[in-house]
């Protein structure tokens, strides 16, 4: 992430900045694949893997924001998702009340997002904006919705646990 921001806001190579978030994102399935499929699954990993995916997204989502590559509805929205999340997180954590497991959806949603942020940075650096502009916006709308909508059943789930330890 370092030399992502670097190459974003040091540089100003935005095309770079965009391949990046994909080799992140594509490394990032890679993994996850691999520790499912040789049965190497840990808790550290799961712990860190979507603690990894959230700061590529977050630095993505405020670099972007910053460079000025990035549509701000998109953006803010994700931002916003991600506070929403991390502070039902920490809660828990705080309490001693375990962390939330990853959705299916949430996943999809990630997905759709390593997809759609280097397309946006792309189309910002002029490189065949008329073909990443369109999968951009679909996906980026696409997941941020999905986003959201994991995000709201990771708060009910916060809200259940909270409950129980008040009752």
């Amino acid at each position: 992430m370092p030399y992502f921001w670097y190459v974003l806001l040091g540089q100003e190579k935005v095309g770079l900045a965009a391949a990046l978030i994909f080799i992140i994102g594509a490394t990032d399935w890679i993994d996850g694949y691999l520790a499912r499929r040789l049965n190497q699954i840990s808790e550290v990993g799961k712990l860190l893997d979507p603690l990894a995916d959230r700061l590529m997204i977050a630095s993505a989502l405020v670099g972007g924001l910053i460079a000025g590559v990035l549509p701000p509805v998109i953006a803010w929205g994700l931002i916003a998702r991600e506070v929403l999340v991390g502070v039902g997180t920490l809660t828990l954590a705080s309490r001693g009340l375990g962390k939330l497991d990853v959705l299916w959806l949430g996943k999809l949603a990630t997905f759709l997002l390593y997809g759609a942020l280097p397309s946006f940075y792309l189309t910002a650096a002029g490189i065949l904006p008329w073909l990443f502009e369109p999968p951009a916006w679909i996906s980026g709308v696409m997941g941020l919705l999905l986003y959201w909508y994991v995000g709201f059943q990771y708060a009910g789930e916060v809200r259940r646990r909270l409950g129980r330890v008040e009752s």
